[in-house]
Parts: C-alpha cells; sequence; structure tokens
C-alpha cells in the first residue's frame, strides 16, 4: 500500500489533497473542508449521565491547529455538518473562542445534528448553508443515496466511513477514510467522539486511509 504524508487526487478537473488531520485542502479555493466534528458531545453526554473522557474538545482543536499549520496557504473552513453534536454548552465557548482567533471565513454546511439557534451561529461570523455548489461540487452533509446522471460530484460526510484492512496473520485493523466513488466523495468524521462505520467500496472506487500522521492509498480508483 502507498503510504505518503499527504494525497493529491485529481476529482472533476480539480486538485484535492487528503490530510492525515481527516481533512481535504482543495487549493484552488484555498479551502480546508472537514466533516462531523461534533464538538460538545462529551459534554452533552456527561450532562445526561453517560460518562465520557475528558480532553475530547482539546484534542478537537489541537487537531484543528495542526491542520491550518498543514495548510497556511488556506483562507477558509468548510465544515460538511455536524459541526456540534447537539444543545448548546460550554464546548460551543471553547470553539468560539478558537475561532475568533483565526483569520479564516467559516461556512457550515448544516447537518442533522446542527440545532443550535441562528444567533449562536452568527456570533461567531459562521455561514449557514443547507447546501452549496462551489466549483463543480455540491457540498452537502449527506449525499443523495442516487444521485442524478446530471447533477454535480458531490462531497459530503455524516457516513463516518471506515475501512477494515486484514493482513496475512489475521491481524485486523480498521481506519477512517477517505471514500471518493462515481458521482461523490464522503470525506472522514474529523472529531475525536465519532466513531466508524465500515464501508464497502466498489471496485472502481478510491479508498485512502488516514494513520499515524499517513494518509494510505487502500485502492486506487478512477480518480488517481
Amino acid at each position: 500500500m502507498q503510504m505518503a504524508e499527504y494525497l493529491d487526487l485529481q476529482v472533476e478537473g480539480e486538485t484535492l489533497r487528503l490530510l492525515p488531520q481527516r481533512a481535504v485542502y482543495w487549493p484552488r479555493q484555498q479551502a480546508l473542508l472537514l466533516a462531523d466534528l461534533h464538538l460538545g458531545k462529551a459534554a452533552h453526554f456527561r450532562r445526561h449521565g453517560i460518562p465520557l473522557p475528558a480532553g475530547a474538545i482539546e484534542r478537537d482543536l489541537a487537531q484543528l491547529d495542526a491542520l491550518l499549520r498543514a495548510c497556511p496557504e488556506a483562507e477558509q473552513l468548510i465544515v460538511l455538518g455536524d459541526l456540534f453534536h447537539s444543545a448548546h454548552n460550554a464546548e460551543w465557548e471553547q470553539f468560539g473562542a478558537w475561532l475568533a482567533a483565526q483569520p479564516h471565513t467559516c461556512t457550515l454546511i448544516r447537518g442533522n445534528h446542527d440545532l443550535l439557534e441562528p444567533a449562536r451561529y452568527a456570533a461567531l461570523g459562521i455561514g449557514v448553508l443547507e447546501a452549496w455548489d462551489l466549483g463543480p461540487f455540491r457540498l452537502l452533509h449527506e449525499a443523495p443515496a442516487e444521485p442524478g446522471e446530471q447533477e454535480p460530484y458531490t462531497l459530503s460526510g455524516h457516513v463516518h466511513p471506515g475501512i477494515l484492512l486484514e493482513g496475512l496473520g489475521r491481524q485486523r485493523l480498521r481506519l477512517p477514510c477517505f471514500w471518493f466513488g462515481a458521482r461523490g466523495g464522503v470525506l472522514p468524521a474529523f472529531g475525536a467522539l465519532t466513531g466508524l462505520a465500515r464501508i464497502l467500496p466498489a471496485p472502481g472506487d478510491c479508498i485512502a486511509a488516514a494513520a499515524d500522521g499517513q494518509v494510505m492509498l487502500v485502492q486506487r480508483g478512477r480518480t488517481v
């Protein structure tokens, strides 16, 4: 398997750089795309009596810092849904303080967990859209199950895709992955408390796993 610090794909005539921080850099738009942070999830579950380990928000913000350092030319953040897990809690204020210190614009493509009042997004200068046709792509949270042939190529999240790797000695390892098919690409979940859903890619799909600061090309598809 090919492993590197990043992997450049040509998709719909555009270069998309897959990063080990489980995000995509789109050079033409100077945009970082990420999905499914689910900030506030730990505090939300603890509020409801379900113990989750502390420190998830700090790990996510540190990962965001690492992402911005890896792409200093980026000017905008585009979140493909599920930025915050549920109702407002203190972790939103932590994220707000982090975002206020950044020069980047931030746009959220609304996901099924993005339930905060519009005023909270506006207060942080976050633009909120249901979908965004940008260049040759349609940016969504959840891609349609059967996109039309004339519809734009979609970039989305929601699935939290993971790929199962099996070794000769019966080792089994499940890793977050980027999944690019014939009509759309799905980003891995960015957040620390998100879990994985095993995918079953078609033969022509491109699959790249993110692990240990590298991107691993698992299946070379049409886009590579």
